[in-house]
């Protein structure tokens, strides 16, 4: 049998974004600044640089401008190069050369109806093909790409793979959450999912951290999947359901940092994090906390 490969993501961002609100009221969360981009850039970063150009956006009608900011901006060029503005200009080409190669498409989410929905909506773009979930508001500062770290492991399982962080038994009941059993360092195969457990209920530390490679057999499970009470379809649903028929999925821990950007406090410091770590903006920004002594 041939072995898959992934070379195709999906990166859902059709949701509403009400987290985010008031700014979420003419533009969607996706095109948040984390520094000094929109967040969706990131996610589509770490697809590229984990050698992955296929990318498939889950979009609602009226968010087609977050594919616009990967477009050629021809005319912006022209204009700051007939008024002198390089510097300008030539952050602006960085980003067109940062993203060369990147076939970049979208699928439709009329209405906003879970992950599973949004995964589901992108099926006639994956075909019978591996592929890779990205949550554009789940970010990782880490040497190796998540995404590629899973899909190192999935190169050898050939099972759909979930990524992983631990966190502290404080904080899990706001996640997915997982019961597994260890196969190697990092690896895990997982025998059970769980969603937001009650506090002191987690069957294990290890949360779902917004990351996946899967298997086109998912589609099946989601196309019969039921919606639950608030008319969603959810991904973690459908990958129980395939767990309960006897199907092999893995966990991954992944190394790094995970930065959560899916609550405003939670992006607040994940861009604080990011900008610090800047090569141009973070000595300036830690001198200025220094000087300012707001604490």
């Amino acid at each position: 049998m041939e072995k898959l490969e992934v070379k195709k993501v999906i990166i859902p961002v059709a949701g509403l974004g009400t987290r985010f609100l008031p700014f979420t009221r003419i533009l969607p969360k996706a095109i948040m600044p984390v520094v000094d981009e929109p967040m969706i850039a990131s996610s589509v970063r770490e697809a590229k640089e984990s050698g992955i150009n296929d990318i498939t956006i889950v979009i609602s009608e009226n968010m087609r401008l977050v594919l616009d900011y990967f477009k050629p901006k021809t005319k912006l060029e022209n204009t700051l190069e007939k008024r002198g503005c390089f510097e300008a200009l030539e952050k602006l080409k960085q980003v067109d050369k940062e993203f060369e190669g990147v076939n970049l498409s979208y699928a439709l989410q009329p209405i906003p109806k879970g992950d599973g929905d949004a995964v589901l909506r992108a099926k006639l773009k994956i075909g019978k093909d591996a592929f890779g979930v990205l949550f554009h508001d789940d970010l990782f500062y880490s040497k190796t790409p998540a995404i590629s770290q899973l899909i190192k492991f999935f190169q050898t399982a050939q099972k759909p793979i979930i990524g992983l962080k631990k966190l502290d038994g404080s904080k899990i009941s706001k996640y997915g959450c997982v019961a597994v059993e260890k196969v190697a360092n990092r690896l895990y195969k997982i025998k059970k999912i769980v969603e937001k457990p009650k506090q002191g209920e987690a069957p294990s530390d290890l949360a779902i951290c917004g990351r996946y490679i899967l298997t086109n057999e998912v589609f099946q499970y989601l196309t019969k999947a039921k919606l639950n009470k608030k008319g969603e379809l959810i991904l973690a649903q459908a990958l129980q359901e395939m767990i309960d028929d006897g199907k092999v999925i893995y966990g991954c821990e992944i190394e790094g940092d995970w930065l959560e950007c899916g609550q405003t406090a939670d992006w607040l410091k994940s861009s604080l994090f990011l900008t610090l770590q800047h090569k141009e903006y973070g000595p300036v920004i830690k001198d200025w906390l220094k000087k300012a002594k707001l604490f």
